[in-house]
């Protein structure tokens, strides 16, 4: 048998089998970036924007996807998240202007959240995107990995560096 937990005997793809796990309660925590040019950054901070308020949507676009990551990843089971949290803090050094962008998700249940917090960061980032693109479409997204997380099997991570 694989390694790995997500094929079955004849190789195929399965959806882990976690009724047997207890339960506990489970963070974690993602982070991404997007760095803008300075007219995006003005106008985010200003809130000229003309498709609306950047961070408030983005923020509720964070937390509509991390409550639909099922959808979006096969394997990945529903659960009853108890909370997602969305913060920004702009990072800016010469001519560069970069909105960080953390995800953190809470659930009490039988398997992680880090794939809530992930698919959070990113759809948070992809909103920021889809909201400033007509200003300038050469934004970078990124990176996007996951911070820390608690609670399970596997026990806790934390990372070290970006």
């Amino acid at each position: 048998m694989s390694e790995f937990t997500h094929f079955n005997e004849q190789g195929r793809a399965r959806m882990v089998d976690i009724s047997s796990k207890g339960e506990t309660v489970r963070t974690a925590t993602a982070m991404t970036s997007v760095r803008v040019n300075q007219e995006i950054y003005e106008k985010v901070t200003n809130h000229e924007i003309a498709k609306g308020d950047v961070l408030s949507v983005a923020q509720v676009a964070g937390i509509m996807a991390a409550k639909k990551t099922p959808d979006w990843i096969p394997m990945c089971h529903q659960l009853q998240l108890k909370g997602v949290d969305i913060g920004f803090e702009w990072k800016h050094e010469a001519d560069t202007f970069e909105l960080l962008i953390q995800a953190t998700v809470k659930t009490k249940g039988s398997t992680g959240v880090e794939m809530e917090a992930l698919t959070a960061a990113s759809a948070t980032a992809l909103t920021v995107y889809d909201m400033c693109k007509a200003i300038d479409k050469a934004m970078v997204i990124g990176p996007t990995y996951l911070m820390e997380k608690t609670g399970g099997k596997s026990g806790d991570f934390h990372r070290t560096t970006k």
